[in-house]
């Protein structure tokens, strides 16, 4: 039955973040993006693998649209920090201490290395410098991962909590 539950969340991790890209591909792929999608990384939190591998997925998927100059590099490498940043956030959100200190402190790691991996993959591929790259993607990663992230992180928590006790 677990595995089953898994499977089933994992799947719609990568369809809601692939759709999430696909439906908003004008914030997803720019110089300043906010990809709304990445703020499905820290549900790796509270979910664990599940989300680390649905996001992955989601994230090959969806970047097969990239407009960037290699989409080959683009799936990989972007799939790769979505892998990364997630097992990242779901493990420093395991931490000892405070709860809501240690979700953002996940939130946070992803969003260092998104702004790390991608923004120094696409200074490579576009030629542009990378303090530009990395300041973008910082930003528009704080957006997603770090507070639209954080908060969705809270609401699952509390519907969880309010599921277990139905």
């Amino acid at each position: 039955m677990r595995r089953t539950k898994d499977l089933a969340l994992t799947a719609v991790f990568a369809a809601l973040y692939a759709a999430l890209v696909f439906a908003l591909p004008g914030i997803s792929f720019q110089l300043f993006q906010v990809r709304v999608a990445d703020a499905l990384i820290p549900s790796s939190i509270i979910f664990g693998w599940p989300t680390v591998i649905g996001v992955t997925v989601g994230c090959a998927v969806a970047n097969m649209i990239s407009p960037m100059p290699s989409v080959i590099v683009d799936v990989t490498l972007g799939s790769l920090a979505n892998f990364i940043a997630s097992f990242l956030a779901w493990k420093t959100g395991g931490w000892k201490g405070g709860v809501r200190i240690r979700e953002f402190l996940g939130c946070l790691a992803a969003t260092v290395v998104i702004t790390l991996i991608v923004g120094t993959y696409l200074a490579i591929l576009t030629g542009m410098p990378f303090e530009v790259w990395w300041i973008s993607i910082f930003i528009g990663s704080v957006i997603s991962i770090s507070v639209l992230g954080y908060l969705l992180i809270q609401v699952l928590r509390k519907a969880r909590v309010q599921v277990k006790k139905i």
